[in-house]
């Protein structure tokens, strides 16, 4: 009983955690491409349902401490993309297809081969090109609005000090402060009605912008971001990942939970350092029950996402985009120091990060897709250049 209890108590703290350091950039990035605030919660809901299945199912098929999350750096991309030709529904189209090229990936080699020949500093200056813009929101928030925004950030500046993994959920909890103090000064209050979990279902369309502009790009940073590094964290704790079950297992969670808003499941990274590592308990045979935990605990905090999406849909302009880029500092740090690691990739990765850090907007395709086509291209170029 005791040490159930402890991979209880770790698999919660580490879906606590996941769900809290990242869920503001989720509701941004599907806000961004056209969701409604219902249609948000209901995908940040199915995310956590989806999560849910493949954790159980993965965990406790393989005996190991498989977890799966949605795409933090996803959800940073559809910020910065935002609405294409056909809205919300398109959209959703482009979420279906990444969800079939994730499960195509594990099916068949030949394609996770292809993706694995783009440098990884190409891929990973896309992303930090693609989350400034959300990074430089507390920035910018401080300016416009200091009252609010400051204790949000001294609170995470805070927590980075004393407790680093808790230093953005310790942000969403001043920054909850802050939106319940803003409805009391104007005499609002939510209705109870959209505090209630629900799903909203939208049929998929597919149209070139979102093809090339979301579904590819959202693609290409969920492997490059958390499913190769995942792999990588597993075999670092001794863990090999049943490759072709787990992408199969994130496609089909992620094309059946996009209908409802859902826009990728992947396998965990940082989190799951948090359940493989010996804080996942002290047998590592024994770890899978913490990954099974954390799922029942992204279960529990799904049945809260109307709640956090109503509380957001209220917030301050600047308040949930302040906690965003606080929770993505860290991956633009890693990103831009991956962008410059290699010597032989650097002029191709710094294009690379101008273009999608750019925000342009060409044929009705956003800046990532150009960004990787820019940094390709380049590279290309210098790779064939006389020594």
């Amino acid at each position: 009983m005791e040490r159930e209890s402890a991979h209880a108590s770790a698999g919660v703290v580490a879906a606590l955690v996941g769900y809290t350091s990242s869920f503001a950039v989720v509701l941004t990035g599907l806000r961004a491409v056209g969701a409604t605030s219902d249609q948000a919660s209901s995908g940040l809901l199915v995310l956590c349902v989806a999560q849910t299945v493949g954790i159980m199912w993965l965990a406790r098929r393989y005996r190991r401490p498989l977890v799966l999350v949605w795409s933090t750096p996803g959800a940073a991309l559809l910020a910065s993309t935002g609405t294409v030709d056909g809205g919300w529904a398109a959209a959703v189209g482009a979420f279906v297809l990444a969800g079939l090229l994730y499960g195509l990936t594990g099916l068949w080699p030949l394609l996770g081969r292809l993706i694995s020949r783009i440098p990884p500093p190409i891929a990973q200056a896309m992303l930090a090109g693609v989350v400034l813009e959300l990074c430089l929101a507390p920035v910018i928030s401080v300016a416009d609005q200091p009252g609010a925004i400051l204790p949000i950030v001294v609170a995470w500046l805070v927590g980075v000090r004393f407790f680093a993994r808790w230093a953005v959920p310790v942000a969403f909890v001043v920054a909850g402060l802050v939106i319940g103090v803003d409805l009391v000064r104007r005499g609002e209050a939510i209705a109870g009605s959209r505090l209630l979990p629900h799903l909203e279902l939208t049929t998929p369309d597919l149209t070139w912008a979102a093809i090339v502009g979301i579904a590819i790009p959202l693609y290409v940073v969920t492997m490059a971001s958390q499913n190769v590094p995942g792999v990588a964290i597993m075999r670092s704790y001794e863990y090999e990942v049943p490759w072709r079950a787990s992408m199969v297992t994130a496609g089909v969670g992620t094309t059946v939970g996009a209908v409802a808003g859902g826009h990728s499941i992947n396998l965990a990274a940082i989190s799951a350092a948090l359940v493989a590592g010996p804080e996942g308990g002290p047998d590592p045979k024994q770890r899978w029950r913490t990954a099974q935990w954390a799922g029942i605990a992204y279960f529990v905090l799904g049945l809260a996402s109307a709640a956090v999406a109503a509380l957001v849909a209220v917030a301050p302009v600047g308040v949930i985009e302040t906690v965003a880029g606080l929770a993505l500092l860290g991956t633009l740090i890693a990103a831009l120091k991956a962008t410059v690691d290699r010597t032989d990739t650097r002029e191709a990765a710094l294009v690379t990060f101008l273009v999608a850090a750019s925000g342009i907007t060409v044929a009705g395709v956003g800046s990532a897709f150009w960004a990787i086509v820019a940094g390709l291209v380049i590279h290309l170029a210098l790779s064939r250049r006389p020594v």
